[in-house]
């Protein structure tokens, strides 16, 4: 099913293994298609990764986006934007990298992803239906968003369903 037929939520508390897998529940990888395919893993903020199917549409457009600098940067338009060009080239070196979800929705954890995560084998992430992706977060990080953000759910909820 794509990504975008079906709205994903839910969470679910899940352990990771003393290998760095971790097995999402099937009601939250299921509507994305996740069993037996390709994936990535971003890294979105500190404490959380999200996983898209690598056929999501998002993929597409970040891949066009791409595109794009690398054309400004050929025809000389961001001369005068070399820092900024810089740190984009950090981040993209470090932001994602394809990993493989197996037919019972496990993944392994990368290394520098479960350290930007901060989990340790063994501890336990939080795996969160983020609408249109799946999220990984260390409980903490979760908590704190949640207390951030639920006071706008009300709002958000009527802006986006009316």
């Amino acid at each position: 099913m794509p990504a975008h037929e079906q709205l994903v939520h839910g969470e679910s508390l899940c352990s990771i293994d003393e290998r760095f897998r971790l097995a999402m529940p099937p009601e939250l990888a299921g509507p994305l298609g996740l069993a037996d395919g390709d994936c990535w893993l971003v890294k979105e903020r500190p404490g959380a990764l999200s996983l898209w199917p690598s056929s999501a549409s998002e993929a597409d457009q970040f891949a066009a986006s791409l595109e794009l600098v690398q054309q400004k940067m050929r025809l000389g338009r961001l001369r005068d934007r070399t820092e900024q060009l810089m740190v984009l080239g950090r981040l993209l070196s470090t932001r994602r990298a394809e990993v493989k979800v197996d037919g019972r929705h496990r993944l392994t954890l990368p290394k520098g992803f479960r350290e930007f995560l901060g989990v340790e084998a063994g501890g336990q992430v939080y795996v969160v239906g983020a609408a249109l992706c799946i999220e990984i977060w260390r409980p903490d990080a979760w908590i704190q968003y949640v207390e951030e953000h639920m006071p706008d759910f009300r709002k958000l909820f009527e802006e986006l369903s009316t």
